[in-house]
């Protein structure tokens, strides 16, 4: 134990955080789910431990979330331990999420996969802002286009 192992405590430190933190097993049982994960879906810690990542995922989801899940674990190989994976996900009153998160696989002595910890965050917000800005500037390029299609007609009498 180094000194600022005595300095610091892991899971206060975790709890603290305002984004999820969520640890799964291989199987994809949830065995860790932080306040902050409580806070974005919904579910108590004592609902989520032991639950499925289905717990979050879309149905229509799962099938692909699942292969992935599966070829990670097998793999023991992510690319969401530095890209950013922004994906749909589900609050328990069933209200759909926009989430933004980054994974870190977690192995035992041996160098086997033991489980899976991803850093969550809520990009709801910011998904609806962003549709709203595309759907605008898609609307103001039609716009510009049947502008310039009626001075063209009118360039040409």
């Amino acid at each position: 134990m180094t000194a600022l192992d005595t300095l610091i405590d892991y899971k206060q430190l975790v709890d603290a955080l305002t984004d999820a933190v969520i640890v799964a097993d291989p199987s994809g049982a949830i065995r860790f789910w932080n306040p902050a994960a409580e806070c974005l879906f919904g579910f108590t810690e004592a609902e989520a431990l032991g639950n499925s990542l289905d717990l979050i995922v879309p149905e229509r989801f799962r099938e692909r979330h699942w292969a992935g899940y599966k070829r990670t674990m097998t793999t023991g190989q992510t690319r969401y331990g530095h890209d950013v994976l922004r994906v749909p996900a589900v609050h328990k009153d069933g209200r759909p999420l926009s989430i933004a998160f980054t994974v870190a696989l977690l192995c035992g002595p041996q160098g086997n996969v033991t489980g899976i910890l991803a850093v969550i965050r809520d990009e709801t917000a910011r998904f609806a802002e962003d549709r709203n800005v595309h759907k605008r500037l898609a609307e103001l390029e039609q716009r510009e286009r049947v502008n310039t299609t009626e001075t063209n007609a009118l360039e040409e009498d």
